[in-house]
């Protein structure tokens, strides 16, 4: 759930060159967090169906989201991001991640989640592994970040591959 006091937590976050990197970023397009930017990332969250503000110890520090959802064909994409640098590789991607997956598979019954990251990005391609996500190919030079070309990782997980 999104509350628009979640502005001062992002606001709070200022912004990581490095998380900038692992989303796809370049250097040249960092920005520090502005209030107004805060504001935004609310909006965007508020008005989305599926997404979450994530927090710890009462802090926001990221936010989680399913895209795309397709009832039809019962699938979805699905993002995360740990926007505090402290909170990186202590497992709370990774837990967020399985609340995430299992309202997916057993509130909304999909079928199938597909993520994709930056070929460079190992800590998320191993905290989606460890949720049983498995890669699934390559989108060649698929990102443009910092003047070099980097491969996307395109990586998928079944309801059954979950359970």
């Amino acid at each position: 759930m999104v509350r628009p006091e979640d502005r001062d937590g992002f606001f709070a976050l200022q912004g990581d060159l490095e998380i900038h990197e692992m989303f796809g970023g370049s250097r040249d397009t960092f920005r520090v967090m502005t209030r107004e930017t805060a504001d935004s990332m609310v909006k965007r969250l508020t008005d989305h169906p599926f997404a979450w503000v994530i927090e710890h110890g009462s802090r926001v520090i990221g936010e989680a989201r399913l895209d795309r959802v397709d009832v039809q064909d019962r699938r979805a994409s699905f993002a995360i991001g740990i926007l505090d640098p402290h909170c990186l590789g202590r497992g709370i991607g990774t837990e967020v991640m399985r609340l995430v997956l299992r309202f997916a598979f057993e509130q909304l019954k999909l079928h199938r989640i597909s993520v994709r990251v930056l070929a460079y990005n190992l800590r998320a391609i191993r905290a989606y592994q460890k949720c049983g996500f498995v890669i699934e190919g390559y989108e060649r030079e698929a990102a443009f970040v910092n003047g070099h070309w980097h491969d996307d990782v395109i990586m998928g997980l079944l309801d059954r591959e979950f359970r």
